[in-house]
């Protein structure tokens, strides 16, 4: 092997392993944030509704560069204490959930037109907790729930409510306000 191959073996294994170094440094830098969007609205498992993260027209916010005709609220939640249930009444302006996981992100959508009779209701529930609901469930009564099944224990949910002019900003806001957050049930899995 001549010193030309010699020099061109290293450089090939040096770029292999900066590549590697890089792709392990970008997937695995999320686990390691202390800042993450988990962390932030951690603090809302103790309440019972969203609390805003982000006033509709702006304002200072973690959110990177938020909708200013949007009310931003968050809860989170901890499907090891049941099901976690989330509940709004839907009204004149445009209301929308989004479910995300602690490590795998948005794992569910869902808008103010699956509101039934003006109620959105959301249950996100473990497999098992899911097993045990439907085994529960009354077939002659069955629920309007939105059951959903969370891939991770932990999680959050962001609340948009639209406030299209400035007017409906006030509405807006007490709108992601008054969404429900509460644990259906005592314990968890075992």
């Amino acid at each position: 092997m001549n010193s030309i191959s010699r020099f061109l073996f290293a450089t090939a294994c040096g770029v292999v392993l900066g590549i590697a170094v890089h792709i392990v440094v970008v997937l695995a830098s999320p686990r390691f944030a202390e800042g993450d969007a988990i962390a932030r609205v951690r603090s809302t498992l103790e309440s019972e509704t969203a609390q805003i993260v982000s006033p509709p027209g702006g304002g200072a916010t973690w959110l990177p560069l938020p909708d200013p005709a949007l009310a931003i609220a968050a809860c989170a939640f901890d499907l090891n204490e049941g099901p976690a249930r989330i509940a709004a009444k839907t009204g004149e302006t445009f209301l929308s959930f989004s479910l995300h996981s602690k490590t795998s992100g948005v794992f569910f959508a869902v808008t103010d037109r699956a509101a039934i009779r003006g109620e959105l209701e959301l249950v996100i529930m473990t497999p098992r907790q899911l097993d045990e609901a439907r085994a529960e469930e009354d077939e002659n009564e069955p629920s309007r729930d939105v059951r959903i099944v969370a891939p991770e224990e932990q999680g959050y949910v962001i609340v948009r409510v639209a406030a299209p002019v400035r007017s409906l900003r006030p509405a807006a806001t007490r709108a992601a306000e008054a969404v429900s957050c509460t644990v259906d049930g005592e314990g968890g899995e075992e």
